[in-house]
């Protein structure tokens, strides 16, 4: 199945068992188990909660955890990238790019980076701005 072409506009990525499945069922069992301590008091229901609760940011701190990981080598990607792809005088500033600037870089063409970094290092732009300045869209599908 062909990936549709990506932009601003669409970039962004649900994972459905994620966002559709665990996170909304796991914030139920916490409600409810919240409403059964309240109605019905004791270390049954007491214990019925903190498992909920322990269950609920455990989803979360995984979640948060991979996507992390990825940070982590989106960063270190661009970093080679921009150190073979920009001129020389450009490489020395890589490491004054912030890991928000990098993540949103990689969405950039060879072709265009060199002007995005200059404007970036210029002018300090945001990952909303520096992926909205983008004219020629390098997609990413491998996003967790």
């Amino acid at each position: 199945m062909a990936e549709k072409p990506q932009s601003f506009q669409n970039h962004t990525k649900f994972d459905p068992p994620f966002h559709f499945f665990l996170a909304p069922v796991g914030l139920a069992l916490v409600i409810w188990s919240i409403v059964h301590v309240v109605r019905d008091p004791g270390w049954s229901s007491g214990w019925q909660v903190l498992a909920s609760l322990w269950a609920f940011i455990a989803v979360f701190k995984m979640r948060v955890y991979s996507l992390k990981v990825q940070d982590r080598v989106i960063r270190l990607e661009e970093r080679l990238r921009l150190a073979r792809v920009l001129p020389q005088p450009l490489q020395s500033r890589i490491p004054e790019l912030t890991e928000r600037q990098l993540i949103a870089l990689r969405f950039a063409s060879d072709g265009e980076v060199t002007g995005l970094v200059e404007k970036t290092l210029a002018g300090n732009l945001d990952q909303k701005a520096i992926k909205q300045a983008i004219q020629t869209w390098r997609p990413d599908y491998w996003r967790v």
